[in-house]
């Protein structure tokens, strides 16, 4: 279906504005670029109101013994982050030379042993603190990467993304693209490491396990493809490691092990998927303010959940196109 020429303009303009934004914001000095960054978000917090709400509700959901006021401390923190989050993203010229130093990767040396054994690596991730300088990091490591990412609506915006992932050594392999399933395996064949994030309920084959007391719907796929390859998986998260917004972040990694042959593969994949979002929540209930609560985590239930009995972890139908997860 075309799209109709008032809303291609529409994109053109918005996408000509944000990289234009882009460029001009990247010409900022690091502190300067926290401090708008800082501003933007606390403007966010009161201007987006339904984001705001959304939030709350989710932790509500995940914290219902804190009181109301401190949930409300957590969101407005939330807001803060995300807006020095992308100012810092945007001035990434102005420290990437010592990048090494401003995200301390811990333990030292993680990486590199598990990426030695020549089966590639499923690194798994969430939408927790940076995520993308995260990915810029691993790679400033040594640690040759891809990320499987969802392609947005606006297609110069996806190869602003692209680009900016490309000059950290990070490649985007799109969901949407046909071409994936076997840009996959070819990264796992090369021993490589496949980036994937676990941590929300979007349109694609997953499974039910626990996240904050609470059944989930979580992407399977990297759970399937450990088992298929073979390859080892790796938990990460960053926070950022100081009272200050400059102080750099703690890059944190841990692996999981799981059966390589088991009896039973999807009980298998679904302690797997279990133990990688335990791993998640617990990164999360370190830095709360720096997850994206107003994403609804709990929005798909599992069947029969209001039954006599309780609700189950069922596994969703698994899927042949491993790319899709």
């Amino acid at each position: 279906m075309a799209v109709p020429l008032r809303k291609r303009i529409k994109r053109s303009v918005r996408s000509a504005l944000v990289r234009a934004a882009l460029w001009i914001l990247g010409l900022l000095p690091l502190g300067p670029a926290l401090a708008l960054g800082g501003l933007v978000g606390r403007a966010g917090y009161h201007l987006a109101r339904d984001t705001r709400r959304l939030a709350l509700r989710s932790l509500a959901v995940a914290f219902p013994e804190k009181p109301e006021v401190e949930r409300e401390a957590i969101v407005r923190a939330m807001f803060v982050h995300l807006g020095r989050t992308a100012l810092e993203l945007a001035a990434i010229r102005s420290y990437d030379a010592r990048l090494e130093t401003y995200v301390e990767l811990s333990p030292p040396g993680l990486l590199q042993e598990v990426i030695a054994r020549g089966r590639g690596m499923v690194f798994v991730t969430g939408h927790v603190g940076s995520w993308e300088l995260l990915a810029r990091r691993i790679a400033r490591a040594g640690i040759p990467n891809a990320v499987i990412a969802k392609a947005g609506g606006d297609a110069a915006l996806n190869r602003v993304a692209e680009r900016f992932r490309a000059a950290g050594g990070v490649t985007t392999l799109w969901r949407e693209n046909p071409d994936t399933g076997r840009a996959i395996i070819r990264t796992f064949r090369q021993g490589k490491a496949l980036g994937l994030l676990i941590d929300q309920d979007t349109k694609v084959q997953g499974l039910f396990v626990p996240f904050f007391g609470r059944l989930a719907y979580t992407p399977r796929a990297a759970a399937d493809l450990a088992l298929r390859f073979g390859a080892p998986v790796v938990v990460g998260t960053i926070r950022r490691r100081g009272p200050r917004a400059g102080d750099g972040h703690l890059l944190e990694c841990v692996e999981i092990p799981f059966a390589a042959d088991p009896p039973d593969r999807e009980a298998e994949a679904v302690r797997l998927t279990a133990a990688c979002s335990a791993a998640l929540e617990a990164a999360i209930r370190r830095s709360p303010a720096e997850w994206v609560w107003m994403h609804q985590r709990w929005k798909t239930r599992p069947e029969g959940e209001n039954q006599a009995g309780g609700p189950q972890a069922k596994a969703m139908p698994k899927s042949a196109e491993l790319s899709r997860g």
